[in-house]
């Protein structure tokens, strides 16, 4: 029976495969999109509304939102948490082991730690004297002495520390785990980077790449305005409401006769969710409404600790109200922990400048009990060589270094894995990069293999195609 209104050279694409062939064209074009949707694992096409909306974990979670204390440039492992005897008796001789091929910078003697170590807590972990307050809280510490990745130059390490790829534009971690889990809370960001300075890479290590654009970071670098643009000029909510609905309305129409524009779906719901921030953003990011005792206690009273204590009880505040992924850069500046030279000077300063607030981080979160499913993770890309870079310095090392976890789900007051007599190999108990953003993922209640996002043609995760969950360090 043929329509009267139908105009076939007015009618959209969609329509006349529909009504053209009994409609077995829209079949096969069902068939193609069904293909190229996004799936958390094997057939589930479904997306809840909106973006962010909760989603359930893969098993039983034991964190709720990981805070990334990340520190640009690299922390030396051997003047900080894996102190080397062996180091210190040789120091200034040629090291004895054959190198890795792969050097960036030829390197010369070795250079023992000029700072001493001391046992800590019940557990007496060695951590050295840069980080007394950070020492207080190791009993809630896993320190991973035999961590791994696989570029020597800074680009490419961050890119791997917080994408899991080196090369290519991926989705970072936040981005992954806001897709798969959603967010707590409606009315924030589920994704949130405090970047004071530019740091390698930028942008990329907290973007969505190919996932949909509203899981991509929300970026601060003012902390004394952190989200601009906010307020509405004229106040009137009511009238910014009506407008909004009436812009939603245009954009659904203009997204009818697309299939797929998840940029679209973005930008819907970013004016959505900077609609509701205007009534929670103002409290959750407004400092001064914390007491003297805990600005005291995060250190933003003091010039030294002012700037990361700020970041850090920031980051407190924004866990607390539901944000799924913190990510925090210690950078005043560009790389502040690449010590090629001025070990024995700028280590000390950045040592002070996070210590304390890190540690009050750890003892703020445990007082309000959100330590036992908050995740909390520190380090840079990669370490340093135990061997001189110059005479005061030392070069770039990913063959073994630290990094250390604390709270959700995480069995405090021990080391996992080692190096070599002087630092430079990982050798027991390996984790690397892909181990460690499985187990975050396995944490969170995800399973790293199930956690796919179809693209171009293939199936890709945060691990790639590698990856093991470190069980040992499992409370």
């Amino acid at each position: 029976m043929r329509d009267s209104h139908w105009i076939p050279h007015r009618c959209s694409r969609r329509e006349w495969l529909s009504r053209s062939g009994a409609g077995f064209g829209l079949m096969a074009l069902a068939d193609l999109l069904a293909a190229e949707s996004p799936a958390t694992d094997a057939g589930a096409t479904d997306r809840p509304t909106p973006p962010n909306a909760l989603r359930p974990p893969h098993h039983p979670a034991r964190a709720k939102r990981v805070i990334f204390l990340y520190m640009p440039g690299g922390p030396s492992h051997v003047d900080l948490f894996d102190p080397k005897p062996r180091l210190t008796q040789d120091n200034g001789k040629p090291f004895p082991l054959e190198k890795p091929k792969l050097e960036r910078t030829k390197t010369g003697n070795l250079l023992a730690s000029p700072w001493k170590f001391s046992q800590h807590g019940q557990s007496g972990t060695p951590v050295s004297e840069l980080l007394p307050r950070t020492a207080g809280c190791i009993d809630d510490i896993c320190v991973i002495r035999s961590m791994v990745a696989d570029n020597i130059n800074h680009t490419g390490a961050a890119l791997q520390m917080c994408t899991g790829e080196q090369a290519f534009s991926r989705p970072s971690m936040g981005s992954w785990l806001t897709y798969g889990l959603g967010t707590e809370t409606q009315n924030l960001p589920g994704f949130v980077v405090i970047s004071p300075a530019a740091v390698f890479q930028g942008a990329q290590l907290w973007a969505s790449s190919f996932l949909p654009s509203t899981y991509q970071g929300t970026l601060i670098r003012d902390l004394n305005q952190p989200i601009a643009n906010l307020h509405d000029p004229s106040a009137n909510l009511g009238r910014q409401r009506i407008k909004l609905d009436a812009l939603r309305q245009l954009n659904h129409l203009h997204k009818r006769d697309r299939v797929i524009d998840s940029e679209l779906d973005a930008r819907i719901s970013s004016f959505e969710l900077a609609f509701r921030m205007q009534q929670e953003a103002p409290e959750a990011f407004d400092l001064s409404r914390e007491s003297n005792a805990t600005h005291r206690l995060y250190g933003t009273d003091q010039p030294a600790t002012e700037l990361f204590g700020r970041q850090c009880l920031l980051a407190r505040r924004l866990a607390e109200r539901g944000v799924r992924f913190i990510q925090l850069f210690d950078a005043p500046k560009n790389n502040v922990w690449d010590h090629h030279s001025g070990l024995r000077e700028e280590l000390p300063k950045r040592c002070a400048a996070v210590d304390q607030p890190i540690a009050a981080l750890l003892i703020d979160l445990k007082s309000r009990g959100l330590l036992e499913d908050t995740l909390v993770l520190w380090g840079g890309e990669f370490g340093r060589t135990p061997t001189a870079e110059g005479t005061n310095g030392r070069e770039h090392h990913p063959f073994g270094f630290t990094m250390w976890m604390a709270g959700g789900g995480i069995r405090g007051g021990q080391v996992h894995g080692a190096t070599d007599e002087f630092g430079w190999y990982a050798t027991e108990e390996i984790v690397h990069v892909h181990d460690l953003h499985a187990t975050i993922l396995h944490l969170m209640g995800l399973d790293h293999t199930r956690l796919t996002y179809r693209f171009a043609g293939r199936d890709y995760r945060l691990t790639d195609v590698y990856g093991n969950v470190v069980h040992h360090i499992l409370a």
